[in-house]
Formats: C-alpha cells, structure tokens, sequence
C-alpha cells in the first residue's frame, strides 16, 4: 500500500522536476533492469566454446597416453565456472565503486607482482616465477594485476584530465607506476606480460588525449629498452633468431615455431577435420596453450582462421565504439574502462596469432578465451562482465530513445530483452 502511494505522488511530480532522460522515458525511467549486450555476450559465448573445443583436440592424445584424456577440459570448464560466478558479482556492482576504490586496486596489483616474486611464495615452472598457490590452485597473479592497473590507470585520466593533457607531470606520472609494474613484470620474467600492458596503457593514454610528441618519445625510449632487454639476455636473443629463420634452427630453438607453421599450412583452406592434427599427436609441444591457434588452422583451415579473427575483431570494436558513446554521455571512466578492454583483446590476440604465423617473436601470452589457461581465462570473464555492466550503464534505459545499440537517435527502438536486477 504505502508503495503505491510512493508511486503516485512520483507520477504527480511537475515534468520539471524530472531529468530529460525521465521525461522521454516515462514510467521506464524508474525501472530497474539490466540491458544486455547481446553482440559481445554471442562473441564471447562462441569463442568460449571454439577454445573448449580446441583444447580438448590440441591436449587429449598425449594427455591421454598419461591419464584422464579430458583433464584439460575439465579445468577449462572450473575456471570458466568461477570465472561466471565471480562476474557476476562485478555484473551487479556499479562501475562507481570500481573508480572509488581505484588506488587500493593499483596497491593490490603492485604488492601481489612483488609477492610472486618471494621465494617460498611464488611458484616457478620452466624458470619463470609468475604462479602464486592458493591450496590446490596456482594463480598467475600478472592475469589480475593488468586489469586491476588499467582500472586505476582510467580513474586517474579522469581526476587529473588537465594535468595529464597539458603537463609533462601529469603524463609522466601514471607511466612511472605503470613502468614500475612492468619492471616487476619482467623480473618474473614475463616479458610478453609487461609488453602488452604497457602497450595497451599507452594506447589508452593517447585515446585520452595525451600528445602525440609525448606518447611518441615514450615509444622511442620503450622500443630502445626493450631492444636492450632482448640483446643482453642470452635466451631471448635465442629466440629472436628462432623468430628469424625458425626452419633453419628447426631442430632447438626454432623447433616450436617451425612445427606451427607447418601445421598451419596443412590446413590449407578447410583443414583436415576435428581431431585429426598431427602437430598436436607428435610434434608441437604444449599446443594447447600459446599455439593452439596453429592447431585450429590445422583442423579448420582458412575458415576456421577467418571465424576466429573476425569475432576478436567485432569484440574489439564493439568494446572502443561503446567507450565511445560513454564518452558522448559524459562518462569518461566508463569511456576508459571499454576501451581498455577493446585495445587489450585486441592487441593481446593480434600478438598471439602473430606468434603462431611467425610474424613477431614467441611472447609466451594466451590468446584469450581460447588458450588453455586457468587464471586468463578466469580474468577475461570477470573483465566481460565489467564490460556488460558499463553497457547497462552507458545504453541501459536510453537504448529506448535510439534506433540501434550504439547509434545516436530520437527514434523509438525495438523493445529490450530485459531481467529484474
């Protein structure tokens, strides 16, 4: 009873006092429910799945000369579920909260990468220190502290816009503490971690409006330090000669790469069917992981390899056109937040399908949603799920008053597949 009555007195409210948005929406203005972003939920629900699948074909054979033919799968499925569940916490958790508590999370990412580097803490497989155990688990704490840093990274393009734009300080600022994570990156070490991260902070710097001669001096001086880091460590200049001419080191340090190739080019156009990749039986190793790209161009062929590129590419985009209108709407951390998801996807996968082709050096980086790889995969669902929430935000009731989900119109849309918060 007393709820109705608190619904008429609203409804007898002078049109005035109400927001424009209220006035075109009418009663809808008050609703509260979620608007969901049908194109990434579909893209990532078929990438999902293609990377089940992919997994499962690259890992049963040899795991099941060993023990459970499917174990794989079945930490792919645990981690997407945990993934899901804790996504769906952030799903229901205003973006608001994610800028009020943005420096605890930069404080956290930073004192979880110098904790994984402590002995007895930090869990190291094939000489890198990147795991840390939590019981019967490892997290690869890196996974979290990119999206915790390009967090903090968009709430401080926001509170220091001015400085940041105009001021060497405001610049120089953030890229220190990002520069201070990468270090800790690289002591790991990950190097394809640290590469990525700065690279996706920079492009998010400059979408916010730092100038060009900025960025383009930091680049110069990245790309030297970076040239540095490979040409002082034996291991990585290894590498970057397998990358050269991998048939040539076929049989050491070219080995991974030479057998990638091969099987990308047996799949030709079509590939050679489900199951039946003989780089992934006998000849590539952990193709489940970082070249299970090159198993789905063996499997799949041109096809599979053009299905796979286009759904990154439309995830991408889907995620820097939303920033977009957030940025038309005056929400710029929203606006910073899709768009460092859009560069991340983008950037990330482009690197690992890049490595697979022999077209950039081994990084040693998942490509997402894909790869086998627990603690990405668990990440990359709670980072969706953050996306789906600042599209509620952004499109949410004002989809309503538009002709389509990120076009600028006054003309009434279809109606919303929509469910109670």
């Amino acid at each position: 009873m007393i709820a109705s009555l608190l619904d008429r007195l609203r409804s007898l409210a002078p049109d005035a006092l109400r927001s424009p948005i209220a006035r075109q929406l009418g009663p809808r203005a008050r609703s509260s429910r979620m608007a969901w972003d049908r194109v990434t939920i579909i893209c990532v629900a078929l990438l999902l799945l293609i990377g089940l699948v992919m997994v499962t074909s690259a890992s049963i054979y040899l795991v099941g000369q060993k023990g459970d033919p499917l174990s794989f799968l079945k930490g792919q499925l645990i981690s997407a579920f945990f993934g899901i569940v804790l996504g769906s916490v952030a799903l229901f958790m205003p973006i608001e909260k994610w800028e009020r508590f943005s420096f605890w999370l930069l404080a956290v990412a930073l004192l979880g990468l110098a904790v994984v580097l402590l002995p007895g803490v930090g869990h190291a497989v094939n000489g890198s220190r990147r795991w840390i155990h939590l019981g019967i688990l490892s997290f690869q704490w890196s996974e979290a502290a990119r999206v915790l840093i390009l967090l903090w990274l968009s709430s401080y393009l926001v509170r220091h816009e001015e400085s940041f734009r105009n001021t060497a300080l405001g610049f120089l600022t953030p890229l220190g503490l990002v520069g201070l994570a990468a270090g800790l990156l690289l002591l790991e070490p990950d190097m394809g971690a640290a590469v990525v991260l700065i690279a996706v902070c920079l492009g998010l710097m400059f979408i916010a409006g730092a100038r060009l001669s900025h960025c383009a001096v930091v680049v110069a001086i990245v790309s030297a330090a970076f040239t540095l880091l490979v040409w002082f460590e034996p291991y990585r200049m290894k590498r970057v000669n397998g990358f050269t001419d991998p048939f040539r080191h076929a049989q050491d340090i070219g080995y991974q790469l030479a057998q990638s190739l091969i099987g990308i080019g047996r799949g030709e156009w079509f590939g050679i069917g489900l199951g039946e990749s003989l780089q992934a039986k006998r000849y590539l190793p952990e193709a489940h992981t970082d070249f299970v790209f090159s198993i789905l161009a063996e499997e799949f062929g041109f096809v599979g390899i053009l299905v796979v590129v286009t759904l990154f590419m439309v995830l991408s985009i889907r995620a820097l056109l939303l920033s977009r209108r957030a940025m038309v709407q005056g929400k710029k951390f929203h606006a910073y937040v899709a768009g460092a998801f859009g560069l991340w996807i983008g950037i990330q996968s482009l690197i690992n399908m890049g490595v697979a082709m022999g077209v950039l050096p081994t990084k040693g980086l998942t490509l997402p949603l894909l790869s086998y790889g627990r603690s990405s995969l668990l990440m990359t669902l709670i980072w969706v799920c953050i996306m789906l929430r600042i599209y509620h935000e952004v499109v949410g009731l004002q989809r309503t008053v538009t002709r389509g989900p990120l076009a600028m119109s006054s003309a009434p849309s279809a109606p919303l597949t929509e469910v109670a918060v």
